[in-house]
């Protein structure tokens, strides 16, 4: 493949820059568990259903835990002192504490190294069934044979589940890859998870673990018929994020929506709850073998491309530095990245080209998802059409692992299943074409793509050194990213994040990141 000669120096600066940023908040913010991460220990433990009110029993499990002031011991700690000391069940001790029954700090009379011992083994059947899903997945793309770059992403959002099966078998059987189903307006929002098989929704369909068990099974018997392996994906962020993870895990989901600031920028959420979730979550994506798509694309929607370029290139390198933390393999690293570039701009072909490759290039291991343009779509699907011909051009000539389909009839309305017939048509086409033109030409040495690509990196090489020095919770404070400011102890959420006491315990940290290690021994 065609490469640029890029600036390998100022990459390693700024890896060096990304990996001081990171440490500086993990160490911040180690100190922190969050409302969100102990409900994901408690489904991890088996807890699920329902109270009569449809409140979900890890919700009760942790809110009871918050309003006795030892939640900072962690779930694991309180089901362990609850199951040794009482005979009942995880499950049993969620309904009793429902019910009015069970009060778990009446029960604190096991030993703490007995309980710790307890955690560990339960914690050790959780993994076993993450690790059996990762064993199917990884058989059936073994038998079908793996998919050739750029994987087919295509989205369904009608609100109802079922409507969605529907709308994405048509979409496999069309030639997509991977089917995302989007969520519901306003899901991030919520701190619980609803239960069972949606039928409403608004712009999406709720993230269910239900939900997610009917279309993995629609999509593994679609994918039967076909003789491939269909990738599903959904959204792992908002104040939910590493229950939605624990959830996709269980159900065999293999890609999520999983970005460090999304939920903080547009969602509102508070900066701390959102990256002490991030990190576990991250930590239960990378040992269920999901690949996450991180979420930079989005700063082109509310900035400049041609200016702010260099914030989505420093955020890829400030995700990358997270998700290594959180154990995961490079290979799991869906970094985003746009063509949003407005298209009146000279050489703005050129430009996008040469920031794909650009990214291509930094990145090597990682499945890149590059997204459509939706910023500069009119509602005229003639131009649309060929807007998203060059963006499938790009997509094609720099080895992007994800395209994520653009439709001609953006702006207009949630797109209808022959919309989306006719784009994957367009990307199946523009791939047949342009096989192998990457191989067949060279990139001019000091030329404008070359000089396109060096700009973007050194401003996102200055802005990284900048966050380095201040730190980024400032930065965003600053707006730095998609010029939206938000401050640390704003957002919604901040009263979910709780100190954790000296006895804390959580052992899937611990086990998940051995868990990747071992992986990519």
């Amino acid at each position: 493949m065609a490469e640029l000669r890029i600036n390998w120096d100022k990459v390693a600066k700024a890896r060096e820059a990304s990996s001081a940023i990171a440490d500086d908040v993990n160490d911040q913010l180690s100190r922190f568990t969050t409302v969100t991460v102990e409900r994901s220990v408690a489904r991890l433990f088996g807890i699920d259903g329902v109270d009569a009110f449809d409140v979900p029993l890890s919700n009760i499990v942790v809110d009871h835990l918050k309003d006795k002031n030892v939640l900072g011991e962690g779930v694991a700690y309180w089901l362990a002192q609850g199951v040794l000391s009482s005979g009942l069940s995880q499950q049993e001790l969620a309904e009793g504490i429902a019910a009015g029954d069970v009060d778990l700090t009446r029960l604190e009379h096991a030993d703490p190294y007995a309980c710790s011992l307890w955690a560990r083994e339960h914690a050790e059947k959780a993994l076993d069934r993450i690790r059996d899903n990762k064993r199917f997945r990884n058989e059936k793309i073994e038998q079908f044979g793996e998919r050739p770059s750029p994987l087919l992403y295509a989205i369904v959002a009608t609100g109802n589940i079922y409507e969605d099966i529907v709308q994405a078998k048509a979409a496999a059987r069309q030639g997509a890859d991977v089917i995302a189903v989007i969520r519901t307006t306003g899901q991030s929002l919520l701190d619980y998870v609803p239960y069972g098989a949606t039928t409403e929704g608004f712009g999406g369909t709720m993230a269910t673990q239900e939900n997610f068990r009917l279309m993995r099974a629609a999509l593994d018997e679609v994918g039967d018929d076909l003789g491939r392996y269909v990738r599903l994906c959904n959204y792992c962020s908002g104040l939910c994020m590493p229950e939605i993870a624990v959830m996709g895990a269980f159900e065999r989901l293999d890609v999520m929506l999983n970005d460090a600031l999304y939920g903080i920028l547009f969602r509102d959420i508070n900066m701390q709850r959102t990256l002490i979730d991030q990190s576990f979550s991250r930590m239960v994506n990378g040992a269920a073998g999901i690949i996450i798509n991180t979420g930079e694309d989005n700063y082109l929607t509310t900035a400049d491309a041609w200016e702010a370029a260099h914030t989505v290139l420093a955020s890829q390198f400030i995700n990358e530095q997270f998700a290594l933390r959180a154990g995961m393999a490079e290979e799991q690293m869906g970094l985003g990245h746009a063509f949003e570039m407005n298209p009146e701009l000279e050489n703005s072909f050129v430009y996008e080209l040469a920031q794909a490759q650009m990214a291509r290039q930094i990145f090597p291991k990682a499945p890149l998802k590059y997204m459509p343009p939706t910023k500069y779509m009119t509602g005229n699907i003639f131009r649309g059409h060929i807007q998203d011909a060059l963006f499938n051009a790009v997509t094609v000539l720099t080895d992007q692992r994800f395209l994520l389909l653009g439709m001609m009839t953006e702006a207009i309305h949630t797109p209808h299943m022959s919309d989306r017939a006719l784009a994957i048509e367009n990307a199946q086409y523009i791939k047949r074409a342009m096989a192998d033109f990457s191989s067949e030409i060279e990139y001019k040495e000091g030329g404008l793509m070359e000089r396109r690509a060096d700009q973007v990196l050194s401003e996102a090489l200055e802005l990284l050194e900048n966050i380095r020095v201040d730190g980024l919770f400032h930065a965003i404070e600053m707006g730095l990213f998609a010029g939206i400011k938000r401050r640390p102890t704003g957002g919604k959420g901040l009263d979910g994040v709780i100190a954790k006491s000296e006895r804390y315990d959580n052992p899937f940290v611990d086990l998940f990141l051995a868990e990747q290690k071992g992986e990519q021994k």
